[in-house]
């Protein structure tokens, strides 16, 4: 796949993303330069420092370009676009009159020079993957700690690009930016159907647009993942294997394979690491340089062969503890330590999901490896918030930093039935950097619907402390609707993001409300209605009612994310048939105000149908796991619409949480030492 088109927020959009406080300075303040005009551009992930220099860089026809040493193709190609997209037509190296854009490492003296004349500050030491930037006059320069470092800054580049396809500029400003944890991105680990090879490209390139490093390749329905470990892939698959580690190289992604023996593996046969090995030897042979073996959603209470009872005792918390580290412990040391350039092993310990200490954690803690990474969900399998304290005690039980495995936005679990889990990434504390060692998301079988949860992922692993889930989620809404975005597509996906705002957990409360956007607004209207200003309440309602009709229409037709569009396309119907029933149900409290009772009706019956028309979509078959009726607003815009037609002076009242969810089975585990009844995967 090629380098993906630019979709920074420009033209247009920049009046509505600065209304909704999108576009407000990063870091340092804004420079003094009295040449310095409108407000900083909104870059995401955010950056450690960002300030104004001067008025926009116009980009000429003809741009000089020079590398420095090292600086490798998928950064040129990166910047190339991003200049021939600024305006830019013709692209020369070496010196002379115009726009000069030089692009390398900080350590290369003139490319420190060319970022200190552009107005840029050099410092002394940057952290891996860090970059400094500046663009001033005829100046632009980007200078990377190391490589990943210089792609970054190509990465920021392409959102600075400002104005629109008749006049681009690139925003002048100073950048010295770099990530916060040192693993950053998602793994591909629900049930359920996975992710298509097209679609994992596509995830794979938008890691690099949002500086994602990680890609844990582990779905647990592949079967030569988990059931058939030991079989090796077959030659078409292998090939699409490799082709992915190919588009992760190419956009500064660690591809991570994980395979998930623990539901059959006799530890103490020989044969079985043999088999472990030549598995993960394929891989190696492909390019993969990082490796994952789970052992979560697996029993302790039993072993796999007879071997193992001789070896390490009854099956207990503390065997089982032993006799995966002893497995942990041999593949760091005899597979990923004989080979070159492999990062640290990687693992999800059958109890993943608490704080508490148990003889299984402690057999961890003493006995295994101190390089390998230790996966943890939090404080539960889907926890309604992550804290500091959490991870403190959590590096306490396993003995090091751990590396969270985040199970949101994914929906393969029974409360998750029939939604799109689009609020934004949010209830994860600031400061969480200091006790992790990395942030991975698990996200939706829906690959492009979850770009909306994984937008904020990057943005707090970035940059936990300037985290702003309100605006990482509406950048997350323009990046969709691609370049040069019309405002009138963002504030549709807003909307549409609104209906899908509910985010459940494993009990009856969700935590994050359903639709609170639309929420606040009816509650509003219930307000002015209740007041005897009913008339003034439905015209302000009726904006509201019009934008979620048409919103299914204008993201179908202008959203530059066909994949969104597609993974959406039964919660799009529904919308559709929702908004409709929420205008007619409008148009006649409207009627009955003005005493034409027979209209009103008719009309209260034609929202009543078209309510239980959407009430009947249901999800695709095939795509999720738990397939069910798909759910807009529910608890919120179904329970007006139902409360309308038997309105006299007063609306009753509605939930402002929105709806309790069921708390249906699903298969899965969330781990050995709570229950052997499946439930749903880390």
């Amino acid at each position: 796949m090629s380098m993906r088109r630019s979709s920074g927020p420009v033209a247009a959009v920049i009046a509505f993303l600065t209304f909704f406080g999108l576009l407000l300075p990063t870091g340092a303040t804004a420079a003094t330069d009295a040449r310095a005009v409108g407000p900083l551009p909104s870059v995401v992930p955010r950056p450690q420092e960002m300030a104004r220099l001067g008025p926009d860089v116009r980009v000429p026809a003809e741009v000089r370009v020079v590398y420095g040493d090292g600086v490798d193709q998928p950064t040129r190609e990166l910047v190339a676009s991003v200049l021939r997209r600024a305006g830019a037509r013709h692209l020369r190296g070496g010196s002379g009159p115009g726009l000069t854009v030089t692009v390398g490492r900080l350590a290369d003296a003139p490319v420190a020079k060319a970022l200190r004349a552009a107005g840029g500050r050099a410092p002394a030491e940057l952290p891996a993957e860090g970059y400094a930037l500046a663009a001033r006059g005829r100046a632009v320069a980007l200078a990377g700690a190391d490589a990943d470092g210089t792609y970054y800054a190509a990465q920021t580049l392409r959102q600075l690009v400002t104005g629109s396809r008749t006049g681009r500029a690139i925003a002048s400003v100073a950048v010295v930016d770099h990530p916060l944890m040192p693993l950053r991105g998602v793994i591909e680990g629900f049930y359920g159907s996975p992710w298509t090879h097209a679609e994992r490209m596509d995830q794979l390139a938008f890691y690099g647009d949002v500086k994602m490093n990680t890609y844990v390749y582990a779905p647990k329905d592949d079967p030569y993942h988990r059931e058939k470990w030991r079989e090796p892939y077959p030659a078409d698959k292998l090939a699409q294997l490799g082709e992915l580690v190919r588009q992760a190289i190419g956009h500064h992604v660690r591809f991570t394979f994980a395979l998930s023996p623990g539901n059959s593996l006799c530890y103490s046969d020989p044969a079985e690491f043999t088999a472990l090995q030549a598995k993960l030897g394929a891989l190696y042979d492909l390019g993969v340089r990082s490796f994952s073996v789970p052992l979560d959603d697996i029993s302790y209470t039993r072993w796999n062969c007879a071997a193992d009872r001789a070896a390490y005792g009854e099956p207990s918390q503390r065997a089982a503890g032993e006799a995966q580290a002893d497995l942990l412990n041999r593949v760091q040391k005899e597979f990923l330590d004989t080979r070159e350039g492999t990062a640290p092993l990687q693992t999800v310990p059958t109890e993943y999901g608490d704080v508490t200490d148990t003889a299984y954690k402690k057999a961890l803690r003493e006995r295994l490896d101190p390089r390998v990474e230790v996966m943890w969900t939090g404080t539960d399998v889907v926890p309604p918030r992550i804290t500091v304290a959490d991870a403190t005690r959590a590096a306490g039980v396993w003995g090091r930093k751990v590396f969270v495995w985040d199970n949101y936005p994914v929906n393969d679990y029974g409360q998750a039935e029939g939604r799109l889990l689009l609020a934004p990434y949010d209830a994860r504390e600031s400061g969480l950097h200091q006790q992790l060692s990395g942030l991975v998301l698990n996200p939706m079988n829906q690959a492009a619907a979850s770009k909306v949860a994984l937008f904020g992922g990057a943005d707090f692993a970035w940059n936990d402390t300037a985290y702003d889930p309100d605006r990482t989620w509406r950048t997350a809404a323009a990046y969709l609707a691609g370049d040069d975005p019309d405002a009138a597509t963002v504030s549709a996906l807003l909307a549409f993001f609104d209906t899908q705002h509910l985010a459940p957990t494993f009990g009856d409360e969700p935590w994050q409300p359903q639709a609170p956007e639309l929420a606040a607004r009816l509650a509003r209207f219930r307000t002015d209605w209740d007041a005897g200003r009913q008339r003034a309440a439905l015209n302000a309602l009726r904006p509201s009612a019009a934008l979620l009709a048409t919103a299914p229409a204008t993201i179908r037709a202008d959203v530059a994310d066909r994949g969104f569009v597609a993974d959406s396309a039964p919660w799009l119907d529904a919308l559709a048939l929702w908004g409709r029933a929420y205008v007619r149900t409008l148009d006649a409290l409207g009627a009955r105000l003005d005493g034409d009772t027979q209209r009103a009706r008719r009309w209260f019956a034609e929202a009543s149908s078209l309510a239980a028309r959407a009430g009947r979509i249901r999800t695709i078959p095939g795509e999720t796991r738990p397939e069910g009726p798909v759910r807009v607003a529910d608890g919120v815009l179904d329970t007006f619409i139902a409360a309308a037609p038997g309105l006299g002076g007063r609306l009753p009242a509605m939930s402002s949480a929105g709806p309790r969810v069921s708390t249906g089975e699903h298969r899965s585990t969330p781990y050995a030492a709570r229950h052997e009844t499946p439930r749903r995967t880390p």
